[in-house]
C-alpha cells in the first residue's frame, strides 16, 4: 500500500473534531535542527504499517538514521508475535524511527526494545500527566477505574543492514466503546491531562533522543547508562507471579524477580531456579501488591 501525504487535503480530516491532524511542518521545525538525531520526519495520512514502509525504505538506501514515519492510521498495524494493532484515524500515536547504533555491539542491541518503553512511558508521563508502567519486554500500561490496561507496544525489526526500525504505538484518544479488547485503555480513559498528539509526540521523540544517545555514549551498556536501573524501577512486571510462553510450547512460571544485563526478564521457579527468559509472551498472573 503506498502512503498519501497527510499534508495533502483528504476527505474527512476533519470529522472528529477531537482528534485534529498532526501539524506535520510544525513537527519537522520542533524536531529536525542540526545537531539532533531526528534527520526526516513524514507524517501520511494512511499506510499499512509504518514499521513495514521504514523497514523498506532503509533496505533501499532511502532512510538515514533518524527517520521517522508518522501514520495518522495504519491498516495492517502490527505488534509483538504477529499480532494485529488497529484503532480508529487520529486516535492515537503510530509511528516509527529508524535507529543504526553502529558503534553498539550487537550483542547489546536487544535493548533498545526496552529503551524505547523508557523513553515512551517518561515522556507521555511528563506530557500527559499520566502513571505510565511497562510490562516486560515492551507494552505500556495505565490504569483505568483501578484496573491495569494496555495502551501501548512496541516492536522492533532488523532492516538489513542498516539499523534497527522500532514501531511504536499508543492509543490516545480512544473511547470505551471504541477498544479493541476489554484489557486495552487510553491516555484519556487513564485521565490524561490534554490528548493534543502534536505535544505528545514532540515529548516522546525528545525523551528517546536523551535515553539513546545516553545508551550508545555508554557504547550500549545498559547499567553504566542508567537504562537498567530505570527500566526495572518502572516495570510492572517485577515482584509479580508470572507465566511465560516461549518458543518450542515451553512455559516457565514463578516470580519476575529482575531484569538482567542482557535485557533478560530472570524468573525464580518454585523448584528455586532463576530462568533468564530473552523471547517470550509473558502474562501477569498476580496482581501488584496483592
Amino acid at each position: 500500500m503506498t502512503p498519501r501525504d497527510a499534508s495533502e487535503p483528504q476527505p474527512g480530516r476533519w470529522s472528529d473534531l477531537d482528534r485534529p491532524p498532526l501539524g506535520a511542518a510544525a513537527l519537522r521545525r520542533a524536531l529536525v535542527r542540526p545537531g539532533s538525531l531526528w534527520s526526516e520526519l513524514d507524517v501520511v495520512q494512511r499506510t499499512g504499517s509504518t514499521n513495514s514502509d521504514l523497514v523498506d525504505r532503509a533496505a533501499k538506501g532511502a532512510a538515514a538514521e533518524g527517520a521517522v514515519l508518522v501514520a495518522e492510521e495504519q491498516s495492517a498495524g502490527r505488534g509483538r508475535l504477529d499480532r494485529r494493532w488497529t484503532a480508529p484515524a487520529r486516535s492515537g500515536l503510530f509511528f516509527s524511527v529508524l535507529l543504526d547504533p553502529a558503534e553498539v555491539p550487537l550483542a547489546r542491541w536487544g535493548w533498545l526494545p526496552l529503551l524505547t518503553g523508557v523513553a515512551v512511558a517518561t515522556g507521555l508521563s511528563r506530557a500527559a500527566g499520566v502513571d505510565t508502567a511497562l510490562k516486560w519486554p515492551n507494552d505500556l500500561l495505565v490504569t483505568v477505574d483501578g484496573a491495569e490496561r494496555k495502551t501501548g507496544g512496541i516492536l522492533a525489526e532488523r532492516a538489513g543492514d542498516r539499523g534497527v526500525v522500532v514501531g511504536i504505538g499508543v492509543n490516545v484518544s480512544l473511547r470505551a466503546e471504541e477498544l479493541p479488547v476489554p484489557t486495552a485503555g487510553s491516555l484519556a480513559l487513564a485521565g490524561a491531562a490534554g490528548t493534543d498528539r502534536d505535544p505528545l509526540l514532540r515529548a516522546v521523540l525528545r525523551s528517546l533522543e536523551q535515553w539513546y544517545g545516553r545508551w550508545r555514549e555508554a557504547g550500549g551498556d545498559a547499567a553504566a547508562s542508567g537504562l537498567q536501573e530505570t527500566y526495572a524501577a518502572g516495570c510492572a512486571t517485577l515482584g509479580r507471579t508470572v507465566r511465560a510462553d516461549l518458543p518450542g510450547d515451553r512455559s516457565v512460571t514463578g516470580e519476575a524477580v529482575a531484569v538482567d544485563g542482557d535485557g533478560r526478564l530472570v524468573i525464580a521457579t518454585e523448584e528455586g531456579v532463576q530462568e533468564p527468559v530473552g523471547a517470550g509472551d509473558v502474562i501477569h498472573l498476580r496482581p501488584a501488591g496483592a
